[in-house]
């Protein structure tokens, strides 16, 4: 039962931070952490990783009309404009395939509470500044005028997430800013984005694992991404909204508090 509890927790976890630029894998690690260290399947890129599935597939209901390409309701023009979509998000899926996934084994030594404290301090103030000098009107405010070039730069961002603590919505949101996307337009893009880059990641994780699963593992991460699913829901609701009011500055500043609370504790308490 203690399990289960945990398994909702974290999905909990990972429904809102996976959307939200403050790096879930970081929460996850970091939770872990301190639910005890050693966390058995808790701790495992299986866990960590396939629970992104129950994010993922929120995403795919909330926007399931906008990505699909075979709607009826759709006239030839607006089908046509959903195929240019996705093959934006494949030309900005490219950095991560070629630089990312050969760098993946290497980033996994890095997985630790000074590394994430330290990109969660760093890339709050890249928010914090980003958001203070970019006072200029945003160059591109829809998918369909969005360039294939700027497609594959905000994907090169995307490439930054790989280091534990960065935060892969954090780094495609702050890069499509930095290029001149609406806050509105680089949240949703980083959405899609994740579509083809977190099924893969989990795949991955699926067919190299040599973690042997009991049938309550098999529950417990059900579990965790069923809950991810139902949070992932709010909290994009959530974010949508947000942003068409209000800037990322209090992402950035969260960011900071809490890797300097991470540091302190890892530091001066463990």
């Amino acid at each position: 039962m203690i399990d289960i509890i945990k398994s909702i927790f974290l999905g909990i976890v990972e429904g809102i931070t996976e959307w939200l630029p403050i790096s879930s894998t970081g929460h996850m690690i970091l939770v872990n952490e301190f639910l005890g260290g050693d966390a058995g399947f808790f701790g495992t890129d299986l866990f960590l990783y396939v629970i992104q599935l129950g994010a993922i597939l929120a995403i795919v209901t909330l926007y399931f009309k906008k990505l699909n390409p075979f709607a009826p309701s759709k006239t030839p023009t607006e089908k046509k404009a959903t195929w240019q979509m996705w093959f934006k998000v494949v030309a900005a899926c490219l950095p991560a395939a070629v630089i990312g996934l050969s760098l993946n084994d290497l980033m996994d030594h890095f997985e630790n509470a000074y590394v994430i404290g330290a990109t969660l301090i760093i890339y709050g103030i890249a928010f914090i500044v980003v958001e203070s000098i970019g006072k200029k009107s945003p160059t591109t405010t829809s998918i369909d005028t969005m360039s294939y070039k700027t497609a594959l730069l905000i994907g090169a961002f995307q490439v930054l997430s790989i280091v534990p603590g960065t935060s892969r919505s954090g780094a495609t949101i702050l890069g499509a800013i930095i290029l001149g996307c609406s806050r509105e337009i680089a949240a949703e893009f980083s959405f899609f984005l994740a579509i083809p880059v977190m099924f893969g990641t989990s795949f991955i994780k699926i067919v190299t694992n040599d973690y042997p699963m009991s049938g309550m593992d098999f529950v417990i991460l059900f579990t965790a991404m069923v809950t991810a699913y139902v949070v992932s829901m709010i909290a994009v609701k959530f974010l949508t909204g947000y942003v068409k009011k209000h800037d990322f500055k209090p992402f950035g500043w969260y960011r900071i508090i809490l890797g300097i609370a991470v540091l302190a504790i890892f530091v001066f308490v463990r």
